[in-house]
């Protein structure tokens, strides 16, 4: 009987070893491919494990932004319980005369674009005006960006709770001042990206291109880091 050259036998022992290598990868390696996003605010050891390879390593607590109560745009009062399993995409802004809104709203009109039917992704913006931007002036403003309840949710309430919101949860420096007798509104012109855990996972500025790809890739990223938690329980 003839036998195979040795160049033949090694070719096809190549054919019939790679697509078996390939799926080891992709089943011990693939699944962690992808670099996680980062934590913010404070954290502290918890007194839970979990187990990695048969070492024990302690879990972490990370901020988790507490509850509130703010009204939205069709006057019905909100909390976390409203936003449940959902990832949240959050921005601070106001309605009078504010450039940095528009720039805001122009972007959320492209989010919505492209997750606009993912029923997990949910936007919110906060007033830092809220004796002027009430439900009622909200309301017709909404109408004007086509921001719907549900979905893109406008929130305002009580001036001291929607600040130590701010400053204490999110960690953004939000305040009022006067300048030549008229009122001025500062802050970080940020996006937040906030997990189903209401971690905060990001922060990016609205005026920087660069970040606001950003924002759109790690959504995805958020997205499937869900997808995986909720499969294997944790």
């Amino acid at each position: 009987m003839k036998l195979f050259p040795l160049k033949k036998i090694l070719i096809l022992v190549t054919i019939l070893a790679v697509p078996g290598f390939l799926y080891y990868l992709l089943q011990d390696k693939g699944k962690n491919r992808y670099k996680p996003l980062p934590y913010f605010g404070p954290k502290s050891v918890a007194e839970t494990f979990r187990t990695v390879r048969g070492t024990k390593i302690p879990d972490t607590n990370y901020h988790q932004v507490s509850d509130f109560k703010f009204v939205d745009q069709a006057g019905d009062t909100l909390s976390w319980k409203n936003f449940e399993h959902k990832i949240i995409v959050l921005n601070l802004f106001y309605t009078k005369d504010n450039p940095a809104t528009k720039r805001a709203n122009d972007a959320h009109s492209v989010l919505q674009k492209t997750f606009g039917k993912n029923q997990v992704i949910n936007y919110v913006s906060l007033t830092v005006d809220p004796i002027h931007d009430t439900p009622e002036v909200l309301a017709a403003y909404a109408a004007k960006i086509k921001a719907v309840p549900g979905k893109w949710d406008l929130l305002t309430g009580d001036s001291i709770q929607i600040y130590d919101f701010i400053n204490k949860q999110l960690f953004i420096d939000a305040y009022q001042e006067t300048e030549n007798g008229k009122k001025r509104f500062v802050y970080n012109n940020l996006f937040l990206l906030l997990d189903t855990k209401h971690r905060i996972r990001g922060y990016y500025d609205i005026s920087n291109q660069e970040a606001y790809t950003k924002l759109d890739d790690e959504i995805k990223v958020l997205i499937v880091e869900e997808l995986r938690n909720n499969t294997d329980g944790r």
